[in-house]
């Protein structure tokens, strides 16, 4: 991997140990991008404590044994303790230059490449997805897309709602109203499902054949079944459709129904209750994982059977967390999930190491988020109260979007405007939430996404759009001859920034696979995008004297090849022309 903060930090390490005598994780520093330098190095502050001296001091002995060379030009001390680090612009012009010939852009592979299970979107089938769907469905996208180019086997699993209540009064619904759903739209089967919601909740004798029916169902009874699939089979090509439309990959492979585990659900307990693990409390069957304490100080159950003798989500989830494990060979599983959930998975979690189906080596992990809020704060709905459709999201957005581009000078043909203005709309919504700490609840405003200033869509659009731009002029001008450097050349100070953010790519896409953090993806693309402005402006390309054109022509490419990579990265489409 083409990394020059590791090429910095071996040279401290060395100078560390040439000037202290000192080895192991002491040694390590941790060098990030300085306004005042290339790099900072704060390995004295963390070495100073430890060997009770000044950290100045400390900072000016591994300057004075730091070496000077291929790689560094100066190194000086500041504060209480840093050490700048100026790198030699033939160091960058060479590590530009192998990302440049590089297809990954210096992105290296896992060394251990891992089979890793992605559970994200599970959306409820004949109901339409909504606006709590987002957030799941995006975060784990990038995930994915981000873990399999670093060279993971990354399998989706789309935890559909197929089963369970609401199935339940769905089916007793059909049979009061005597119609089927083979021929019902998304839009009718969602009202469909909120008048068999309401009968559900204002009618015990409704609710209580609606709870019977689900018992029917997970028992195999044919007839429930066909009425069961034909509300699976009203809204699948809706999601399908959805999914295309909002650049997301998933597939109809990919759907991994809570219908699925069924059949293992009595074995699940049976073993639970076999290895001493669960036992009967009220007349359900619970597991009691140590550590977890409801409010009164009792410890809290994870029901795995009803007392009704029916299954719940809990037994679900850890019939598919062992399936995943024993039958997909998963060695990493994110759980793309909501924050509400984090106790539900911690206890999952903990019940599926207890009962030894899963090894310490395997790491689980609930990739928790906040939600959308709307501009009073509260959870984004419609007027009307209920919660935004994404069909109706994507609609809204492409709409506004086409407003902005329409208003943009342009000499862009009907349906090339209609396309783009479909990019920008969908992209804006998508890089609006990943652009957010996810663990973070955040706003959904219009105005702020889909602006073509600041940390947004927009912006990045806009800067990969005009670089293609600047290289296709470059190409008619002078042809083959455009992009003849042998190298790139880093001269001005804005090249030299530029370059320094190009470089970063490849730490920037290990880290988000490690941290599972994308807004650290989309603060670096923004970053990029911000410094080549900056370039443009102070750096003339067309213009310039051809052995400098050529170089900054070779720089502008490699900027449009990271937006574009990042942005793909991020599910986020980067069109050539805006």
């Amino acid at each position: 991997m083409i990394d020059p903060l590791n090429d910095l930090n071996e040279l401290v390490r060395a100078a560390v140990l040439t000037a202290l005598g000192v080895t192991g994780s002491a040694t390590e520093a941790s060098a990030h991008c300085s306004e005042h330098a290339d790099y900072q190095v704060d390995v004295a502050l963390a070495l100073a404590r430890q060997l009770k001296r000044n950290p100045r001091e400390l900072a000016t002995a591994v300057v004075a044994n730091l070496p000077r060379g291929e790689i560094v030009e100066s190194a000086a001390v500041s504060g209480p303790g840093f050490i700048n680090l100026t790198c030699r612009p033939e160091y960058l012009a060479a590590q530009l230059g192998r990302m440049q010939a590089d297809g990954r852009l210096g992105v290296a592979r896992a060394r251990t490449p891992l089979t890793v299970v992605v559970d994200y979107s599970s959306p409820n089938l004949a109901k339409e997805m909504h606006v709590g769907h987002l957030r799941s469905t995006i975060i784990g996208d990038c995930l994915a897309r981000t873990l399999e180019y670093l060279g993971h086997e990354v399998i989706r699993q789309n935890h559909i709602g197929d089963w369970g209540t609401p199935f339940g009064m769905l089916i007793e619904q059909m049979l009061d109203e005597g119609i089927t759903t083979g021929s019902s739209d998304v839009g009718a089967l969602s009202a469909f499902y909120r008048a068999a919601r309401l009968k559900f909740d204002e009618n015990p004798a409704f609710a209580a054949r609606a709870r019977s029916r689900v018992l029917l169902l997970q028992q195999g009874d044919s007839g429930t079944l066909e009425l069961w699939r034909q509300l699976i089979n009203a809204t699948a090509t809706y999601v399908e459709a959805l999914y295309t439309r909002l650049h997301i990959k998933l597939s109809p492979e990919d759907m991994a129904g809570e219908s699925r585990y069924n059949p293992q659900l009595d074995g699940i307990v049976s073993e639970l209750e076999h290895k001493g693990i669960a036992k009967s409390s009220d007349g359900a069957v619970c597991v009691f994982p140590p550590g977890f304490l409801g409010r009164d100080g009792n410890a809290l159950p994870l029901i795995v059977r009803k007392q009704d003798g029916g299954f719940g989500y809990a037994a679900t989830d850890l019939a598919a967390l062992k399936y995943r494990v024993a039958s997909l060979g998963a060695q990493r599983i994110l759980y793309v999930v909501g924050a509400p959930q984090s106790q539900h998975f911690a206890m999952i979690f903990e019940v599926a190491r207890i009962a030894g189906w899963v090894s310490p080596e395997v790491r689980l992990e609930h990739v928790a988020f906040g939600s959308v809020l709307g501009q009073d704060g509260k959870v984004l709905k419609t007027r009307a109260g209920e919660a935004v459709s994404l069909a109706t999201l994507a609609e809204e957005a492409i709409e506004r979007a086409r407003e902005i581009v329409n208003l943009r000078p342009s000499e862009l043909t009907e349906s090339e405007r209609t396309r783009i203005a479909e990019v920008v709309g969908i992209g804006s919504i998508k890089y609006a939430d990943l652009a957010n700490d996810r663990i973070r609840d955040y706003v959904f405003s219009w105005e702020r996404m889909l602006t073509f200033d600041g940390n947004t869509a927009p912006y990045l659009m806009y800067a990969h759009a005009r670089i293609r731009s600047i290289l296709h002029k470059a190409h008619a001008i002078h042809g083959d001859r455009a992009l003849a450097a042998e190298q790139i050349r880093i001269d001005a100070s804005d090249e030299r920034r530029l370059a320094l953010e190009l470089l970063a790519f490849p730490n920037t896409v290990a880290k988000v696979g490690e941290t599972l953090q994308p807004h650290r993806l989309c603060q670096y693309l923004f970053q990029v995008a911000t410094a080549f402005t900056r370039f443009y402006d102070t750096c003339p390309v067309l213009g310039a004297p051809p052995a400098v054109r050529t170089s900054r022509l070779l720089l502008c490419s490699l900027t449009a090849r990271v937006l574009k990579c990042g942005m793909d990265l991020i599910g986020v489409e980067a069109p050539e022309q805006m």
